[in-house]
């Protein structure tokens, strides 16, 4: 797949991922279908995983006090 991936929100992106996989699973596209679907596929798991490590890097997680009340947020660390 030579063409440019059109930028897809994450939700229309997993969903054509999703069909794609189907499609593939059947055993009945022809194998240059098969990689044309293939590649697009891998392009947009990559968009995907993007789209999540973003969201990751934007989510803050809530520090709490002794008391229990929060007191501040700090940087996620998915490590």
């Amino acid at each position: 797949m030579t063409e440019a991936m059109p930028e897809l929100s994450f939700e229309d992106a997993l969903k054509r991922l999703e069909a794609i996989v189907r499609r593939l699973e059947t055993g009945e596209v022809p194998l240059n279908e098969s990689i044309d679907l293939y590649a697009e596929g891998d392009a947009l798991r990559r968009q995907c995983e993007e789209r999540l490590r973003a969201a990751q890097a934007r989510i803050e997680k809530i520090s709490l006090g002794g008391d229990g009340k929060p007191v501040g947020t700090t940087p996620f660390d998915a490590g």
